[in-house]
């Protein structure tokens, strides 16, 4: 197969701006200068430990060592191969790649292919949309307040009532039927015949925080259609009901902008076009699946939510299936750093039959009588007991202390103590009593058995046990453990060399060659920093792009996970100037501690040596041209 050329590859690099790519992902914001930081897409994080350097197209996770370039990023978080990454890349910016030996682009495979089957799909049901066979279709979209404008918003299409329609139509496009059968797009029959999975119905697309149609759900229209009422895709290599939520890709933006950010929660897709359409532009839907954790984390991205500022609103039917959707909803309210909330419209209506009864600030005002998540819980805990009898108020403490026990902050759960009381009509003192047996209860069932038996064999002290005999012991080496920031010691040849090589890494390009030079050309003191400026000052040209990148690559493990750290994390700077000025400054002290060490080698020595000795003489005449050179670099200052 042929290969890029990797002039291509470099070019696409550096075009690309990798915040503008990591940003579809995670919320970013300013950590220092020339660098950005948001809660990794990695792994599950409550405060942001991702760092994102734009100037050099580098990322680097102190939280669990995740680090690489803008190709890495895709290929760790889409599963891409390394060419199916740099042919996303470049045609995102537009650029013709070219291949070796002048051969052809060679065809995408896996995972690109399932996504070129899904465009393909999406653009083939819109297409159907204005078919006479879609009347029902766009009849049932009028009756729900959207036109056809509406419907092209959200790409919203028809899935024709034959059994091979968009079948034929995919497959004349080059898709295989097993392409698309892992697409989800097709079914089999038991005797192995395909046929459209989408069949006369109402088709919205699905797709996932960066725009790629990943699936798709379907309402049903007719009343001979013996299939569920929503039909969604099945699981697939890049379809997880889990962690889609419809409308994310339309609603990031305002989400990630908002002040509080906001996210509001709905519960299906006209749902979401309402709410769009009538001006709350954050709100999104879960696809076919309850709101769970996965959901939780792909939402905290997007927040960046390190703060307690934002808020999360859910939705929810005023009948009983949306008040236990609610108290689902509450169980993964602690994940949130967001305050998180329960809107219910007046009359139980969902946000488009709100839309469609009484207009859109209706549905925006629906937000100002929001409650809180708690609040909404305890309400419906205790609404089943006669508040009016003493056994009814103790039978609702019963029941609501559990839900105030699981409430981490401690002034957050004296609070709702007080409301608790309150609504019960009971001393606030026994109402904390009753959820301290409850906190207490929810501790001590931690790691206990089926029948409460916590007991567990006994393990052996280190140490204890039989040794095993001398040369029985199996020849594998440990690995290295991996050296990074946090372990290095504290002092100021630490400090010195650390700030020098994150000054270099990020603004080499721009100090003065001869002092950068002679600053890397001394060896470090610290032995893991000292590995690192080895293969800084190795680097053949910091002019090109991207060396700093190759620098850190070929740094000798385990100092490679510290080399990262140091290219992503903040640089004490105002602004890009005043960083130069800094990391030349720094680069002169280093030669300037240089000097002095060998200033006081040399006065020792010449107190070893007489003074009308030639090595005497030669011992002055070293230590008058270090001064010299002390004192250009100090003036230089």
């Amino acid at each position: 197969m042929p290969r890029i050329r990797q002039a291509d590859v470099e070019e696409v690099k550096a075009r690309t701006n990798i915040a503008d790519v990591v940003g579809e992902r995670v919320a970013l914001r300013s950590a220092g200068v020339g660098s950005l930081k948001g809660l990794c897409p990695f792994h599950d994080e409550k405060s942001p430990s991702f760092h994102v350097r734009p100037q050099v197209g580098y990322y680097h996770c102190f939280g669990c060592g995740e680090s690489g370039d803008v190709y890495t990023f895709l290929r760790e978080m889409d599963h891409v191969t390394f060419t199916e990454a740099v042919e996303r890349l470049a045609a995102r910016i537009g650029y013709t790649l070219h291949y070796e030996d002048g051969g052809p682009a060679p065809e995408t495979s896996g995972r690109s292919r399932l996504f070129a089957a899904n465009a393909a799909a999406a653009e083939f049901f819109r297409g159907q949309l204005v078919s006479p066979e879609a009347e029902p279709a766009r009849r049932f979209l009028g009756e729900r307040g959207f036109d056809a404008g509406a419907a092209a918003h959200f790409g919203v299409g028809y899935a024709p009532k034959g059994w091979d329609a968009m079948l034929k139509a995919l497959t004349a496009q080059g898709f295989s039927r097993e392409e698309l059968t892992t697409a989800g797009l097709v079914s089999t029959n038991q005797r192995g015949g395909v046929y459209d999975r989408f069949r006369g119905r109402l088709v919205w697309p699905i797709r996932d925080v960066t725009g790629q149609t990943i699936g798709f759900g379907a309402r049903k229209l007719y009343d001979d259609d013996q299939g569920p009422k929503y039909l969604n895709t099945p699981e697939t290599p890049i379809y997880k009901k889990a962690q889609v939520l419809y409308g994310l890709d339309l609603a990031k933006r305002d989400i990630s902008r908002g002040d509080p950010k906001r996210v509001v929660v709905v519960e299906g897709y006209t749902d979401v076009m309402a709410c769009h359409l009538a001006g709350v532009t954050t709100a999104i839907a879960t696809c076919g699946t309850a709101f769970g954790s996965e959901h939780v984390t792909v939402l905290r991205r997007v927040m960046g939510d390190e703060s307690a500022s934002g808020e999360v609103v859910f939705t929810f039917d005023g009948d009983e299936a949306g008040q236990k959707a609610a108290i689902r909803a509450f169980a993964e309210d602690n994940r949130f750093n967001a305050q998180t909330y329960v809107a219910i419209a007046p009359d139980g209506l969902d946000p488009c039959d709100l839309r469609l009864q009484r207009g859109d600030g209706a549905v925006r005002g629906l937000l100002d009588h929001r409650v809180p998540m708690f609040e909404f819980v305890i309400d419906r805990r205790i609404g089943g007991f006669d508040l009016a009898s003493v056994e009814g108020r103790i039978g609702a403490l019963r029941s609501a202390a559990p839900i105030v026990a699981a409430i981490r902050d401690r002034m957050v759960r004296a609070g709702y103590e007080r409301v608790l009381a309150r609504k019960l009509g009971m001393e606030p003192r026994d109402v904390h009593g009753a959820v301290e047996q409850a906190a207490r209860r929810a501790s001590g069932s931690v790691g206990q058995g089926a029948k409460g038996d916590a007991r567990q064999e006994p393990r052996p002290m280190p140490g204890s046990g039989p040794r095993p005999m001398p040369g029985s012991e199996p020849a594998v080496q440990a690995p290295l453990e991996r050296v990074t920031l946090a372990s290095l010691p504290r002092s100021t040849d630490v400090a010195l060399e650390r700030d020098a090589l994150t000054g270099v890494l990020l603004y080499g390009h721009r100090i003065d060659p001869a002092l950068l030079a002679r600053a890397l050309g001394i060896p470090f003191r610290t032995q893991a920093l000292e590995a690192v400026r080895a293969s800084v000052a190795a680097a053949a040209d910091r002019t090109r792009p991207g060396w700093a990148l190759n620098a850190i690559e070929t740094v000798r493990e385990p100092y490679r996970q510290l080399a990262g750290e140091l290219l992503a994390r903040d640089f004490p700077a105002r602004d890009d100037d005043h960083a130069i000025a800094s990391v030349n400054d720094i680069c002169r002290r280093l030669v300037l501690r240089s000097l002095d060490g060998e200033k006081a080698e040399l006065l020792g020595a010449v107190q070893r040596t007489a003074p009308t000795s030639d090595e005497g003489r030669s011992l002055r005449v070293r230590l008058r041209d270090l001064d010299n050179e002390r004192r250009a670099l100090i003036d230089v200052e």
